[in-house]
């Protein structure tokens, strides 16, 4: 029972929060959160005390559904906020308001959809949508999301607190955007979940270089939206799908036993994950059929590109190309930099030290370590000075541990 609680928590908290406030509305989030997380708590008393149930999650939502009709009946503030909107609907034969909440797996569904496009709703910054979805949505501590950006409590304190009293100030309704907004709604929500999943794959936390969590919970919401029929036939969804399953594909050979990190040259590709690349290739055709072309299309084909064995000239070109296009499309500095990686693969290191000098991002840690491999058996002077720089600028253990490898066999 020690796992299996941690576990249902990360696998349940979002969707429980979900069902909650899609019943009796966003603006009671704050107590849904904390009905969850006392139901949470009741479970390992109660289980260590009684034994497990013999469906620990069903019970997990019937504790949490009479913990908030508890509320409804006894807690003034929930009582204030909620209560005047609940006694003009119909209530249950029992005559107590709020027991027709549902908990078929369509309502959690359903109520999941509406919580993504809720906490994406365009009037909350970007940088707090993704802060707001890996607390609503995945359940994430504040702890972990302060980890993963670097910063203190108090600062994702005050970017959720921010961003929960824009929704109320909003008057944002937990449902599904009209038929007109669902383009401009569908870019913010598909672009937190991309930021969620690089948040993971290119982990800033202190001792990870990979945060398979946040990954696979970036995956089961987009999937989810694969899966609802107003999103599902939307190219740019099964694209972003595509992506993700190609860049987790390779998630085994990413890191080592003891957490290091692995360049993708020195990967083993017998650990690439077959099933996962399959799945990436069925959405990828799926997101080619409607003749529809975003970054997400592209960077998945890059991503496929990059789970192909051979190391090909071919292979490269063809990245280079997609970068090409890429960055004329939707122009990021990331972009730029991975395309100067591709382009000494074709062109060679002095024409593409050229390339990525005209960068000037002197601040990147990849910059420096690309300028790094770059200038190695050209100029080592200057390797070893860029090296030196991107040791400086790495947040990680495991990106330092690679970077001091390389500063030793640069090392007279």
């Amino acid at each position: 029972m020690d796992n299996l609680i941690p576990e249902l928590y990360r696998a349940e908290y979002g969707k429980m929060v979900a069902v909650l406030c899609s019943r009796f509305g966003i603006g009671f989030m704050d107590e849904a959160a904390d009905i969850v997380s006392e139901t949470f708590l009741t479970a390992a008393e109660t289980w260590g005390m009684k034994g497990m149930p013999a469906n620990p999650a069903a019970w997990l939502y019937t504790v949490a559904k009479n913990n908030a009709l508890n509320s409804l009946r006894h807690n003034r503030v929930f009582d204030r906020k909620v209560r005047g909107h609940l006694l003009r609907e119909p209530s249950s034969t029992d005559g107590a308001p709020g027991d027709d909440i549902r908990l078929t797996q369509q309502q959690i569904t359903d109520s999941q959809l509406r919580m993504v496009f809720t906490v994406c709703h365009p009037s909350i910054p970007a940088e707090a949508q993704v802060c707001l979805a890996l607390r609503v949505l995945c359940g994430f501590t504040i702890d972990e999301i302060a980890s993963a950006y670097l910063t203190t409590r108090e600062n994702i304190n005050k970017r959720l607190f921010r961003a929960k009293q824009r929704l109320r100030a909003e008057k944002i309704k937990m449902d599904f955007p009209p038929v007109a907004e669902l383009p401009s709604r569908l870019d913010a929500v598909l672009v937190t979940l991309y930021l969620l999943f690089n948040e993971g794959y290119y982990s800033a936390s202190p001792d990870k270089v990979l945060r398979k969590d946040f990954c696979l919970e970036a995956m089961r919401l987009v999937y989810l939206l694969t899966t609802a029929p107003a999103a599902s036939g939307i190219s740019k969804v099964q694209a972003l799908m595509a992506l993700m399953c190609f860049q987790a594909s390779r998630f085994d050979a990413r890191t080592g036993t003891g957490g290091e990190l692995i360049l993708y040259e020195d990967q083993d590709n017998t650990l690439w994950d077959r099933e996962l690349i399959n799945r990436g290739n069925q959405f990828f055709v799926q997101a080619s059929n409607a003749g529809e072309l975003s970054r997400y299309h592209l960077e998945a084909a890059i991503a496929w590109w990059h789970t192909n064995q051979a190391d090909a000239t071919e292979k490269w070109e063809n990245i280079l190309r997609l970068y090409n296009h890429l960055l004329v499309l939707e122009y990021t500095p990331v972009a730029a930099l991975n395309r100067s990686y591709a382009y000494a693969r074709v062109y060679g290191k002095e024409m593409a030290i050229r390339e990525a000098e005209a960068l000037r991002l002197e601040g990147n840690l990849f910059y420096h370590s690309l300028l790094g491999d770059l200038y190695t058996g050209i100029d080592d002077r200057q390797a070893f000075n860029h090296l030196q720089q991107a040791m400086q600028l790495a947040g990680s253990a495991p990106e330092q541990a690679v970077l001091r490898a390389k500063l030793e066999r640069l090392s007279p």
